[in-house]
């Protein structure tokens, strides 16, 4: 509940962060916000032209390679991006945490929100995708601003523990970079997981991966036009919930030392 206060008597201050988080992004840049679009593109393209090859070409069953690519690697950008930055955010705002009173934990909370709307911005794309390739858009789709709440809460709860660990720890945002790779290889972006049905365990853990169960609810609403199984994405949404709330105990119990340690 503290939180919430917190959150409202700095409403401004959140406001403004996430407005400068966004145009920061691409600051100083020709192409400004049109960033938004052209980096999710060019992973896109590199991915469609390189990996049926890998693959075989018969390896997607007749899916469209190009669409499946992007309403997986567009959500899974959000994430990554989202987690990265906001391991980082603690010790990219050392002089004003030194100099200024204020709830640290608007800055990680900054980061999830601005890298949401970042996300429904890129989404365009995929919008465009659908209808240029004739897959279309179905009713389902409204449902998209649901699963990307609950990516914001399971990303939100890793960023709060991350980033107060990284205020004392440098070395965490290397090691976060690494896992993050490894992750999206254990998320069946650019493959299909029934690719290793005959894997035993490896299947299992892939399945199990929350970003599974988040990637193929986008998919569902996107590209397949039926409405997702609830009861996965429920279980993301509870774990999602409780990684906020330990990562904000967390974040709290550390941010006495922010000051000293940065």
């Amino acid at each position: 509940m503290k939180l919430f206060k917190h959150l409202y008597a700095y409403r401004e201050l959140l406001k403004t962060n996430i407005k400068k988080d966004i145009r920061g992004r691409y600051k100083g840049s020709f192409l400004g916000i049109l960033w938004s679009f052209i980096n999710p593109l060019l992973q896109v393209v590199v991915y469609w032209i390189v990996f049926p090859y890998l693959m075989g070409r018969g390896a997607m069953d007749g899916e469209n390679y190009l669409i499946y690519l992007i309403t997986g690697l567009i959500p899974w950008s959000f994430f990554m991006t989202t987690v990265a930055s906001g391991t980082t955010i603690i010790k990219a705002n050392a002089g004003i945490i030194k100099k200024v009173y204020f709830p640290r934990e608007i800055l990680p909370i900054s980061t999830v929100a601005s890298g949401l709307v970042n996300f429904f911005i890129s989404c365009i794309i995929i919008i465009c995708f659908l209808i240029g390739t004739g897959t279309g858009i179905s009713v389902q789709i409204l449902l998209v601003p649901v699963i990307a709440l609950v990516e914001a809460t399971l990303a939100l709860g890793i960023v709060f523990i991350l980033s107060a660990l990284n205020a004392y720890i440098q070395d965490i945002e290397n090691i976060v970079q690494f896992i993050l790779n490894m992750l999206m290889y254990g998320t069946p972006i650019i493959y299909q997981l029934k690719q290793f049905s005959s894997a035993g365990l490896l299947y299992k853990l892939i399945e199990l991966n929350p970003m599974t169960v988040i990637i193929n609810a986008y998919r569902d609403a996107f590209m397949y036009h039926e409405w997702f199984d609830w009861k996965p994405l429920a279980c993301v949404f509870a774990l999602g919930v409780v990684t906020t709330a330990i990562g904000y105990f967390v974040f709290k119990k550390m941010e006495k030392g922010f000051a000293e340690q940065l």
